[in-house]
């Protein structure tokens, strides 16, 4: 891979972090501008930089709820921007490197189908999106097809040492509420930030082989889990941490309440045609959930100290 040189956008996004840590790591050449100077209005602006940075693949990880899943909602709001990010930049992204003649890996999500599958979503699944959120990926993901030299990415629902927000705000509520915990009771699959990096390079590394691998592919971790049952599990990791949540374990009660667009009930995706075709295999997400619950509390918050000095210790989780 001594030509291989790549081109990230959204490079402040979890996964773009993870992929980068990746690629320094393995000593592997590529360039990520700041979000700022990547304009989708600037269309001109944006074939310069590629121009000039002469990669030999471009990764698009740019996405509206990147860093905080929040953000779904606030697309009904916001739909502008969201367009912008989802739907937008892709398509000056994928006419730029089908100009330059570069491979374009684009990262996407299950948002574009609307949930009502038993079953986990494949590639071949109809698109239905029930919010901007979705409609504008939908978008997005129709403007890269268009590129003879594409792969689409789906992923998981995504956490990670740099993506917790969620996580922290179940935990919290948990303190706060003497145990309960609210959720959707929503199926998805969860997948940890620096797995979906792992398979984008995987990607990245057999396109610059040459194989002719273009299309659409899912990847998500090993085990799906009702939203219910995955808060369950952060609750026990977190326990190991937090002597509150400690005390509190044999009150935990989670309320579903029900699914409303844009959120879709099911999320799951079957991840069979990357590992049949790339050889890329589902991970456990039980592991990685220890450890970013773990940081978390990592030298501000411990079981061993006494509830006085827990009491007069902020904690990122508090």
């Amino acid at each position: 891979m001594v030509d291989l040189k790549l081109f990230i956008v959204g490079g402040n996004s979890p996964t773009a972090k993870d992929l980068i840590e990746i690629l320094r790591e393995r000593r592997i050449r590529f360039q990520a501008p700041p979000d700022k100077q990547i304009d989708p209005n600037d269309e001109v602006s944006i074939a310069k930089l590629i121009t000039e940075a002469a990669p030999s693949q471009l990764v698009n990880l740019a996405d509206f709820i990147s860093t905080n899943h929040s953000a779904l909602r606030r697309a009904e709001t916001m739909e502008d921007r969201c367009y912008q990010i989802n739907a937008r930049l892709p398509t000056v992204l994928s006419e730029v490197c089908n100009h330059l003649n570069i491979p374009i890996i684009h990262l996407s999500n299950a948002y574009v189908f609307d949930g009502s599958k038993k079953l986990g979503y494949n590639e071949n699944d109809e698109f239905n999106p029930l919010g901007v959120y979705g409609l504008a990926s939908e978008q997005g993901e129709r403007a890269v097809r268009q590129h003879n030299t594409h792969v689409v990415i789906r992923s998981g629902w995504l956490f990670g040492k740099k993506k917790k927000g969620l996580i922290k705000s179940w935990i919290r509520s948990a303190k706060r509420n003497m145990g309960q915990v609210t959720v959707s009771s929503r199926r998805l699959s969860p997948t940890y930030t620096g797995h979906i990096a792992q398979a984008i390079l995987a990607v990245i590394q057999q396109v610059d082989c040459g194989a002719n691998v273009w299309g659409n592919y899912h990847y998500s971790g090993l085990e799906t889990k009702r939203e219910r049952e995955f808060v369950e599990q952060v609750i026990k990791y977190a326990a190991n941490h937090d002597e509150l949540i400690y005390k509190l374990l044999d009150s935990i009660e989670i309320v579903e309440q029900d699914v409303h667009a844009p959120e879709i009930f099911n999320s799951t995706l079957s991840s069979k045609k990357i590992f049949d075709t790339f050889g890329i295999k589902q991970k456990s997400w039980h592991g990685d959930l220890k450890e970013v619950i773990k940081s978390l509390y990592e030298g501000v918050y411990r079981v061993s100290k006494s509830p006085a000095e827990n009491e007069s210790t902020k904690s990122d989780v508090a």
